[in-house]
């Protein structure tokens, strides 16, 4: 299974970052972010495919693309969000983590807008002129 290839080289990486954080705190650091990243990547080629298959099924369903290709832009950027902002949080800048999620948060209501816009596009079709 894949979340054990996950597991084992997020605890491999995590115990030689303890032994070389008492040495070299900023080995350390770099260690953990070339660790996180490498995880990261992995995980992310399962994503892809995952929204592979959702634009595949949006698209049998003949559901307009822009709606399921905007919610796997805002899903993205919600997780690079979060990946960069831990890494912040790990080399202990949690003012700089806040403000990544901020911008994360920003980015995703501006990417947004188009379905926001369908909506009400929507619900004023809805009322009698």
């Amino acid at each position: 299974m894949e979340i054990f290839k996950i597991v084992a080289a997020g605890i491999l990486s995590t115990i030689l970052i303890l032994v070389i954080r008492q040495e070299k705190p900023e080995l350390a650091i770099l260690l953990s972010l070339t660790a996180g990243l490498i995880v990261f990547g992995y995980i992310l080629l399962q994503i892809v495919d995952v929204f592979r298959l959702l634009q595949r099924m949006a698209a049998q369903a003949q559901v307009n693309l822009i709606y399921v290709d905007t919610i796997i832009k805002v899903v993205a950027i919600a997780y690079i969000g979060e990946f960069g902002a831990q890494i912040c949080r790990d080399a202990g800048e949690g003012v700089m983590a806040k403000k990544i999620e901020l911008g994360a948060k920003v980015i995703i209501l501006l990417t947004a807008i188009p379905i926001f816009l369908a909506i009400m596009e929507a619900l004023l079709g809805l009322l009698p002129q």
